[in-house]
């Protein structure tokens, strides 16, 4: 009769148990809501890669890839930062800026648009680092 006695209230207990996490599924199931965020991805013309930060980097052309793009008049260039550093895509030379285009300072994985209007060369480089440098050609 003891045994009997102790094995009722473990029943009555896992019965609680059950009941109580069962509950607790089919609140969750019912209040959760999962929202999916999509992200565009962008075709970038020239990519800042990684480590373009450090000199290494030049003066070779890797510092922007390609260092010489070409495109048409009237169709935007994108650039892409890929690097963890913050950089810049700014018109002119670094000891003749011009105040054609300016990306200001791009963040990390940050991107940058310009839409070049006559046809030309277009030099541009990075104000925080002076050995990054690129040439935009320009044709109709």
């Amino acid at each position: 009769m003891n045994k009997k006695i102790a094995i009722i209230p473990i029943i009555v207990i896992i019965g609680i148990i059950a009941a109580v996490s069962q509950m607790g599924v089919e609140e969750m199931a019912e209040t959760e809501t999962v929202e999916i965020e999509t992200v565009e991805e962008v075709e970038a013309m020239v990519t800042i890669p990684v480590k373009a930060a450090r000199p290494a980097c030049g003066p070779h052309p890797e510092c922007y890839i390609p260092s010489y793009y070409v495109t048409k008049v009237d169709e935007p260039v994108i650039w892409l930062n890929e690097d963890s550093a913050f950089h810049s895509v700014t018109s002119g030379s670094y000891n003749e800026p011009t105040d054609m285009f300016d990306s200001g300072h791009m963040d990390p994985y940050g991107t940058f648009s310009y839409t070049f209007e006559e046809p030309g060369m277009y030099p541009y480089f990075c104000t925080l680092h002076p050995w990054m440098a690129g040439n935009i050609k320009a044709e109709r």
